[in-house]
């Protein structure tokens, strides 16, 4: 595609890791991981573990007409404007400079915060009786009307980030709220890319957010079942390994700014990296079934690849998007072999979700920060809790501890449900 050069100018991460950027890259040089151990009444022992963010801090310069609208924002969302604002504020004068209708915003909710009956609950229980069995209309509706919180469907409204960014950042050019599950992180981060490339903004802002850890999130992804049975306690979300059975659930915020160079190198912007090429694919399941394709992956690769004119061999490392579940891993690494086989290639791949949980649109946007990190450090990130892979990809170079790399390039890829997927490649400057 044609058009001016985008870089990478601010990052912002609000994850179990860390409240800010700075945090994560360190817990991740240090191999830890944010899942823990979380007692809940009536949930099952392995639904306990989760990657909770345990402190975040709002920014402290909402101008005084917006303090009233945060009670709009559940706690998804306000985990995503941390990490907004922490991308927005690395920017130093391209905001300040760039008029408002040249600002793009992209925001990818993957969130189930509200999806919780428990601000109806109260007045449910007032309006039947001790058996659950019969209902006093009358009285439920009076129980409806004083003990739900009014602010109930507003606070469950995925646009609703969009709308106090937008007005906090006043980002007001090509702008869009996005709601789905993976890869819907990376589309804010393709449609942030393409909004500059094609010359409509010199500024974007991608920003994913998620919040998977609720009673009846979780017990929703225990339906699908493509959660792990937790039987080695926090160190049991292990990607690739032969032994895998599953993801455990994530919340988080994440964000990137985005430039066009010209116009960061005019405001004097520190660039972290430049993005090479996107793609966005759909590889359907036979017989039509909704399920994890053969090869899920396999065309977004080789199509951000041509877009980018990248050879396989240029790229420090592969990070996959890595659920830990044994159909989904098996046909991302499927994908991947067929590709180095034909090209003659063995590129490092490594899984990043262990370290957060999966935090829905939030990971798609984590994972391409920190491969930022680890190539700027000259290293492949370890793959948490790692040990073997099934013998046929056993000759895949994934590792449970760091090694060095000496390259500057990586591919970030993720796909959902369906067969969708969405693939970046960065070059680190």
């Amino acid at each position: 595609m044609s058009g001016p050069e985008v870089v990478i100018t601010g990052t912002g991460l609000t994850t179990p890791l860390g409240k800010n950027t700075p945090e994560n890259r360190l817990a991740l040089k240090s191999l830890n991981t944010g899942i823990a151990h979380e007692p809940k009444d009536g949930l099952p022992d392995y639904m306990q573990y989760t990657g909770r963010v345990c402190e975040y801090t709002l920014p402290e310069d909402i101008p005084p007409r917006q303090i009233g609208q945060m009670k709009f924002l559940n706690r998804g969302a306000s985990l995503g404007f941390c990490a907004a604002s922490e991308a927005s504020a690395q920017s130093g004068e391209s905001i300040q400079n760039t008029p408002p209708g040249r600002r793009a915003l992209y925001i990818a909710s993957g969130d189930h915060t509200k999806i919780l009956c428990e601000d109806v609950y109260p007045a449910i229980k007032e309006g039947v009786d001790e058996k659950w069995e019969s209902v006093d209309y009358a009285r439920l509706n009076e129980a409806g009307l004083n003990k739900v919180n009014p602010f109930f469907l507003l606070e469950s409204l995925n646009n609703n980030l969009f709308s106090f960014l937008s007005a906090y950042t006043e980002f007001m050019g090509p702008s869009t709220s996005l709601a789905s599950l993976s890869p819907c992180g990376g589309n804010a981060l393709e449609l942030a890319y393409r909004s500059i490339k094609q010359g409509h903004a010199d500024i974007a802002l991608a920003v994913g957010y998620g919040s998977w850890i609720t009673e009846m999130s979780l017990y929703e992804l225990e339906g699908l079942g493509i959660l792990s049975r937790c039987r080695h306690g926090s160190r049991s979300f292990r990607p690739f390994d032969v032994h895998r059975d599953g993801f455990i659930a994530g919340e988080g915020g994440s964000a990137i700014l985005l430039e066009s160079a010209g116009h960061a190198e005019k405001n004097g912007a520190d660039i972290l990296g430049i993005i090479k090429g996107v793609s966005n694919c759909v590889e359907f399941s036979p017989r039509g079934k909704v399920s994890v394709p053969e090869t899920v992956t396999k065309r977004g690769i080789l199509s951000v690849m041509s877009d980018s004119s990248c050879m396989i061999d240029d790229l420090a490392f592969i990070i996959p998007h890595g659920s830990g579940t044994q159909k989904g891993d098996r046909s991302e690494l499927q994908s991947m072999n067929d590709i180095f086989n034909r090209e003659n290639a063995d590129v490092p791949i490594c899984g990043l979700k262990p370290y957060t949980g999966h935090m829905g649109a939030a990971s798609d946007i984590a994972e391409i920060i920190f491969g930022i990190d680890a190539v700027r450090e000259k290293t492949v990130p370890a793959t948490l809790n790692f040990h073997a892979a099934e013998k046929r990809f056993s000759d895949l170079k994934i590792s449970a501890s760091v090694q060095p790399c000496d390259k500057n390039r990586f591919l970030s890829v993720s796909y959902g449900v369906g067969g969708q997927s969405s693939t970046v490649i960065v070059e680190v400057c």
